[in-house]
């Protein structure tokens, strides 16, 4: 598989080779190891989800509080997304930026987003499957959010807008100024010190 880093740090894309014949294809989703070659540790991987959404739908922008957050591995095993990682990390050069990867079930990408990014896509088929893998389970008191219609973060859908469809909770998010501003936000240093004290392990 070949392994970029995104725009954003901490964020790789992961492009696996498929291996085709008369009989169908094969390839790696996951390998820890040329993942920790690239991230400087391996996942502990603690749940794994799946979302079946129609298109048009947002999920997102969400995050969890540092320490230990979530790290996600993300594919796209049926139909299409395009998926976003934001850094939300106050203190970071890139912060309010984002970057994206396009998640089918053709070229078959994963996204890594490292603990404290947010995390946000948008479906561009109907039945779009995302499966993640993720390094801690589900807290809904340490899971957090950010408008995925913030102008400040402009977030760009390749879906009209009246065409998309969020949740009551992502639209009452605070925008991104809002949450940091009211001490939501993970910070940088906080982020890098939890990925090195990972990278020890």
């Amino acid at each position: 598989m070949q392994i970029r880093e995104l725009s954003i740090p901490d964020a790789y894309e992961i492009t696996p080779v498929q291996h085709a014949d008369d009989r169908g294809l094969f390839y790696e989703f996951y390998r820890f190891d040329r993942l920790e070659e690239a991230v400087g540790h391996s996942l502990d991987l603690k749940q794994g989800n799946t979302s079946v959404s129609r298109r048009g739908s947002v999920r997102g922008i969400h995050f969890a509080d540092i320490p230990p957050s979530q790290a996600k591995y993300v594919m796209a095993p049926r139909g299409a997304v395009l998926d976003f990682v934001i850094d939300i990390r106050v203190g970071s050069p890139t912060f309010g930026q984002w970057d994206s990867v396009l998640l089918d079930d053709t070229d078959r990408r994963a996204i890594y987003v490292a603990e404290g990014l947010g995390h946000c896509f948008v479906a561009l088929t109907d039945d779009a499957t995302v499966s993640y893998l993720v390094t801690d389970v589900y807290n809904p008191g340490r899971e957090h959010g950010i408008n995925p219609l913030d102008a400040e973060i402009a977030l760009e859908f390749p879906v009209p807008a009246d065409e998309l469809l969020l949740s009551p909770k992502d639209t009452e998010a605070p925008g991104l100024s809002e949450a940091r501003e009211t001490g939501l936000l993970p910070t940088l240093d906080a982020a890098r010190a939890f990925y090195a004290s990972l990278d020890q392990k």
